[in-house]
């Protein structure tokens, strides 16, 4: 899968965006407040790096880790994360035997308080279908190779039950802060279709093409 990288002009789709915005606001439509609110929500309070920030104070701290384990609400409430109205939180964590994989083969549940809006093709058919059927081929589509002995378990998310995976902490991090950890920390990691990057990998992939 291809890289995001940032540039200063905004793509096409952004300036569709901004323009609709600025036509929806102008006939009176959406309050700007509550759109400000709405983008300060999911730019700062929701989204992957929250996962990614928990993911790292999990690999620092065993007895936070071993909390998110056995009761995530209430881990994150601890943290100060919440939002998950009836919905229950369950933190698996990838080890050298077993590898986590979540879907959704009815919907697209997903922990939006931890990860955000849900990517385009965890909500796709293929994948909701292939991910029970053939977890390892789609992981390898992916570019995660695992060890033939590895265990991969697919976890089913539902509207009442969801999935954040604690992936392994990458070689060569120890002695990192966790904001430095937290950059290690993929969303698709936390789904299970990638890894937490090497140190160092987060700013080459980042570098400008």
């Amino acid at each position: 899968m291809s890289n995001d990288h940032t540039h200063d002009q905004p793509s096409d789709p952004a300036l569709q965006v901004k323009a609709l915005e600025s036509l929806l606001v102008e006939k009176g439509y959406v309050d700007p407040a509550a759109l400000d609110a709405l983008v300060d929500a999911y730019e700062n309070k929701i989204g992957p790096h929250v996962g990614a920030r928990v993911v790292a104070h999990a690999w620092l701290d065993p007895d936070f880790k071993r909390a998110l384990l056995t009761d995530a609400k209430s881990a994150l409430a601890g943290l100060g994360i919440t939002g998950w109205r009836s919905a229950n939180l369950i933190a698996l964590e990838n080890t050298p035997g077993v590898h986590n994989l979540v879907v959704c083969t009815l919907c697209s549940c997903y922990p939006w308080s931890v990860l955000g809006l849900p990517p385009t093709w965890y909500k796709s058919a293929p994948f909701r279908s292939r991910a029970v059927i053939d977890p390892r081929g789609v992981l390898g589509e992916f570019g995660v190779e695992l060890p033939e002995d590895m265990e991969i378990r697919v976890w089913d998310s539902t509207a009442e039950l969801r999935y954040l995976v604690v992936p392994q902490r990458p070689p060569g991090s120890d002695g990192l802060s966790e904001g430095a950890l937290a950059a290690l920390v993929t969303r698709d990691s936390m789904i299970g279709t990638g890894l937490a990057r090497a140190p160092g990998a987060a700013a080459q992939e980042e570098a400008p093409a």
